[in-house]
């Protein structure tokens, strides 16, 4: 008996310092910025990093010289089916969030399970807007060709894939809007790879002002007020 005691002891004092370490990592690693590439080209492509308060996205011009997105993320998969859009929001996720947990109040402890120890899939949001205005939520982001190809190549690798090389549409009535779908994403969520860690990695990936790591918004945030 006194060595089960002893063995949940140990487990219950480990677990607490594992919370501990990670918190300590939570509430410092964002506040060490890596700094924006210094560039001698043209920033011509405007793009934007948005936050609903918890999760973050990148956001792209449908179109540019670069790229077209709506060839591969169609119009039509959303319920309006608008084809005036102008800027298009993507955000990795967990699969789980973003389907069965409409809100706080329908979170699962299965669900969070599940997303902090890798056990299950992960999704791709998108969402298509007409305009972008700049506020305390959404920070204009401008870069060069060259910045913006490096961004176009680390998102689309997040996609999953069908046979013909298309991303592959998540069919749910659990959209959030008219405006939005969701598709199958490669890796998996966990507290050590979260959505905003996916933002902040999109960042470095186009050279821009990010975190040293963050599993929050914040982290991203507070280097561009």
């Amino acid at each position: 008996m006194k060595k089960i005691i002893l063995v949940v002891l140990k487990s219950i004092l480990a677990l607490i310092a594992i919370i501990a370490v990670y918190m300590l990592f939570v509430f410092t690693l964002p506040y060490f910025e890596i700094p924006a590439q210094k560039i001698s080209e043209p920033k011509t492509v405007e793009t934007f990093i948005l936050t609903n308060g918890v999760h973050t996205d990148i956001v792209v011009p449908v179109k540019s010289k670069q790229i077209n997105w709506s060839d591969d993320i169609l119009f039509k998969n959303t319920t309006s089916k608008s084809t005036d859009y102008k800027y298009l929001s993507i955000g990795w996720g967990d699969k789980g969030f973003y389907l069965d947990t409409p809100t706080w109040a329908d979170l699962k402890f299965s669900t969070a399970f599940e997303a902090t120890f890798w056990l299950s899939e992960s999704a791709m949001h998108c969402t298509f807007y007409k305009e972008m205005k700049e506020s305390e939520d959404c920070k204009r982001i401008m870069l060069s060709e060259k910045q913006y190809a490096a961004l176009i190549n680390f998102i689309q690798k997040k996609f999953d894939r069908d046979k013909n090389g298309k991303p592959i549409l998540i069919k749910t009535d659990a959209v959030y809007g008219k405006d939005d779908a969701f598709y199958d994403a490669k890796g998996s969520y966990s507290f050590l790879n979260t959505c905003n860690t996916w933002t902040n990695n999109a960042l470095k990936s186009a050279g821009q002002k990010a975190a040293l790591w963050t599993a929050a918004d914040f982290g991203i945030f507070q280097h561009y007020k």
